[in-house]
């Protein structure tokens, strides 16, 4: 397992700065670009100034639009955005070697079937070793090279080592987990909390709202994991807790500045007008809230911000029902 070239599916922001990751620990990086502009752009000008303007990209980052010229790669990293993973992945079965690891970069929860990516790899890659990257990270940050740590999570604990080696840079610290449910949650739940926060921010409700908002929404994500069979303490790690801070925190964040614009009075598509990059917990926030019933697990936050998208309730409306809910333990 001494990984040498890595193949990155997806050229948004994120992707593109794990690939700029990959580059400088040392592995053969070849960055596969749906939008035939992101590659002419990355080939001629060295910049994704489609979806990451202004960051200069490593001379020897390889981009293509052909998911063919990724078949040879050491490990492969997904970072399509959720809902559209299972198509991506589906494309690329057919170039897959057996076995080759797949490092699953997006946070959500795929509407309709409700599966973590974990569950859409399985069904579209079923012989790739899976894992997971997820944590406190701003494309922006990492693709500069400004220090990043994030929970990598690998059920193979050999799979796992030789990944987090073949990933870790000067400014890259990868921790391994082997709790994949635990990571996958942490990660698709704080986008959509994210928003929750952004509300609670464009409706000037203060700082004290917001870190119960934070620290509430932690709850649900403990819960919801449990719920699935991941553990609290990986919730607590890099993947739950430090994602939720960074991403309740920064209107950096894509899901908390669309929650600022909600809150500031905006409709939902005037707070995503014009943005190319997809703001997750938009498009998993349906997804969350049937998974969580169906589960039987309780997550008012997260019900509440997916009405709010729908159109259901009025954020007034909401911020009532959730003050007014009875009270009862913290835990």
């Amino acid at each position: 397992m001494n990984y040498r070239t890595a193949g990155v599916i997806g050229a948004g922001a994120w992707g593109t700065a794990l690939a700029q990751v990959c580059v400088r620990g040392g592995l053969e990086t070849t960055l596969w670009a749906r939008e035939a502009e992101v590659v002419e752009s990355i080939s001629a000008r060295r910049e994704n100034t489609l979806f990451l303007p202004g960051v200069a990209l490593e001379p020897a980052l390889r981009v293509t639009g052909d998911l063919a010229v990724l078949a040879d790669c050491d490990l492969i990293l997904s970072v399509a955005p959720a809902q559209h993973t299972r198509a991506a992945l589906s494309a690329f079965a057919p170039f897959a070697q057996p076995g080759v690891p797949v490092v699953l970069c997006s946070k959500g929860i795929e509407r309709g079937s409700l599966e973590l990516m974990t569950a859409v790899l399985a069904q579209t890659l079923p012989e790739a070793a899976p894992a997971v990257l997820s944590g406190p990270s701003f494309a922006g940050e990492a693709a500069r090279g400004l220090p990043v740590a994030v929970t990598l999570a690998c059920p193979d604990a050999d799979v796992g080592q030789a990944l987090a080696e073949a990933l870790a840079g000067p400014s890259f610290r990868p921790y391994l987990s082997d709790d994949l449910v635990g990571a996958e949650v942490g990660g698709a739940l704080k986008n959509v909390l994210a928003i929750a926060c952004g509300i609670s921010e464009g409706r000037a409700l203060g700082r004290s709202a917001h870190a119960a908002l934070i620290t509430r929404g932690f709850a649900e994500m403990v819960r919801v994991a449990e719920a699935l069979g991941g553990r609290a303490e990986t919730v607590a790690g890099l993947c739950g807790l430090g994602d939720l801070v960074l991403t309740c925190s920064s209107p950096q964040s894509r899901n908390m500045s669309v929650g600022l614009a909600l809150g500031g009075g905006m409709s939902l598509q005037e707070a995503l007008s014009g943005k190319l990059s997809v703001a997750e917990g938009v498009e998993s926030a349906p997804a969350v809230r049937d998974l969580i019933r169906r589960l039987g697990v309780e997550a008012p936050i997260c019900e509440t911000v997916a009405a709010i998208l729908a159109g259901e309730t009025g954020i007034d409306e909401a911020l009532r029902g959730l003050l007014s809910r009875p009270l009862k333990s913290e835990w």
